[in-house]
């Protein structure tokens, strides 16, 4: 069936062209009066609730390691045997942030070999032979990049019989994944002076792809919701510089220079950024996961040979800070983080980036950090951690003024 129309019926005539041209201006016009206002309501400072900063309130101390690389993450492959693995670890302090771009980046390298089937060792030319094209594929690690690896291998991938079996140790809610701070933010990923221009493309492309999935899974589900940041600067020309994975990641980029509204900073930058809850985000992969299929193994793997033996020919790993042992790696290190749980405050709506402090409100709790110690393997609490980092956080809600937040 087609469908004619009659274009005379769609040509104005002079007339009518003038009467909508002239109603158009009028309600342009209208709208523009309220503009000014509607402006100045904007960007009138809100109220920020302040934070309970106090040792009373603390609900919990948890320790995490950043697998932290200084030249940035891995993604790349290797051949390990006749089987292709493929490698998507050492993402520092920002693994949640990064954890949908660097799966579809490990995805992209793998493509060739999942579609064609086999690549020739000695001269790495493709041979085509779709019939022998993998129908398995094996991820090691099932913190949040293993989770996110998986899923994307199913929803790539999801018209043969193919199977995606998760390979791991510990599962949510025990990996490191689960006590991350989880915001949207691409922080401690790298060494700026160690990145070469080539990982600097990569972790752009990563930023990218990661932040607009994280936004298809805004709402309770997924536990993902956007929050206004105040990021804490210390001099006027902190301006000049980006947020991190660059300005076109972050709605309603504000420069603000009014220390008594916000905190008692001269500088602050105000954007949204997305909250991540750990624990029912994590939860949501997982049932995800299962639904489409997959398999769940718990098994600790100790050398390179245990994974080449595996019945899978395509291998992702996604093992973290495993990676170190099981592949060799000396450049992972990790990055210990401290954190403090304080009783939630559902009035607090905000989330804060300083120096060397930042605030993540979450329903099951407020998240006070942060500590970086580098190769540092403890898990164990310091109490002399929790005192800066309860005195930092006291100094910063200090800056919120009585009647004026």
């Amino acid at each position: 069936m087609s469908i004619q129309f009659n274009h005379a019926e769609f040509q104005p005539t002079r007339r009518h062209f003038l009467r909508s041209s002239l109603a158009a201006s009028a309600l342009v016009a209208a709208r523009s009066a309220h503009l000014p206002s509607l402006a100045r309501a904007f960007d009138d400072p809100r109220h920020l609730a302040p934070v309970k900063v106090a040792r009373d309130r603390i609900i919990r101390e948890v320790v995490g390691l950043r697998p932290y690389r200084a030249a940035g993450f891995v993604v790349e492959t290797e051949r390990l045997g006749e089987k292709l693995l493929v490698h998507n670890y050492g993402h520092g302090g920002a693994g949640v942030t990064l954890s949908w771009g660097t799966a579809a980046l490990a995805l992209d390298l793998a493509r060739p070999f999942i579609q064609i089937g086999s690549v020739a060792p000695s001269t790495s030319k493709r041979r085509v032979n779709s019939g022998n094209a993998p129908r398995h594929f094996a991820v090691l690690g099932c913190g949040v990049n293993g989770l996110s690896t998986a899923r994307l291998l199913q929803r790539r991938f999801p018209d043969g019989p193919g199977t995606v079996t998760i390979y791991a140790r510990d599962l949510p809610p025990e990996t490191t994944s689960n006590i991350a701070g989880a915001f949207w933010y691409p922080a401690s990923a790298f060494n700026s002076e160690k990145a070469t221009p080539a990982f600097t493309d990569q972790f752009q492309r990563a930023c990218l792809i990661s932040n607009r999935a994280f936004q298809t899974l805004v709402g309770t589900e997924y536990g993902v919701r956007w929050l206004d940041t105040f990021e804490l600067l210390e001099n006027e020309a902190s301006f000049d510089s980006e947020p991190l994975g660059g300005a076109q990641l972050y709605p309603q980029i504000r420069n603000l220079r009014d220390p008594d509204h916000y905190f008692g900073y001269a500088q602050v930058r105000q954007f949204s950024s997305m909250m991540i809850e750990p624990h029912v985000y994590l939860s949501a992969l997982l049932r995800d996961f299962y639904i489409a299929g997959g398999k769940m193994v718990a098994k600790e793997f100790r050398s390179r040979q245990e994974v080449a033996r595996l019945r899978e020919r395509v291998i992702f790993n996604c093992t973290g800070l495993g990676s170190r042992e099981l592949f060799g790696d000396e450049e992972l290190i990790p990055v210990r983080g401290q954190l403090e749980v304080l009783l939630p405050q559902p009035e607090v709506d905000y989330c804060y980036l300083a120096d060397s402090a930042y605030m993540f409100p979450r329903r099951d709790g407020i998240i006070l950090g942060g500590t970086w110690n580098h190769r540092d393997w403890s898990l164990e609490p310091k109490p002399e951690q929790t005192t800066r980092i309860l005195e930092e956080h006291v100094e910063i809600m200090k800056g919120l003024k009585p009647g004026k937040s």
